[in-house]
């Protein structure tokens, strides 16, 4: 079974690509976000000022934004 996916959202187009190539991939996933999971203080401890939205883990890889989920999915033959 795939290791379930953390995606870090604040509801913008990216992070909702991101949920919809979580789902294609039926990828097990959850979704985390801005004011109701999170504040933004604790997203920039975590991830850093210069970190966009979405950010995703795998795991307890982080795996970074929708570009780099992408090339992660193609590294892992999910995609």
């Amino acid at each position: 079974m795939s290791e379930l996916a953390i995606v870090y959202s604040d509801g913008t187009q990216e992070c909702h690509r991101v949920t919809c190539l979580l789902q294609s991939l039926e990828h097990p996933f959850v979704v985390y976000v801005l004011g109701r999971d999170f504040t933004k203080a604790e997203f920039l401890a975590e991830f850093g000022p210069e970190a966009t939205y979405p950010q995703v883990a795998v795991g307890f890889k982080h795996i970074g934004s929708l570009k780099e989920t992408l090339q992660h999915f193609q590294y892992t033959g999910e995609l």
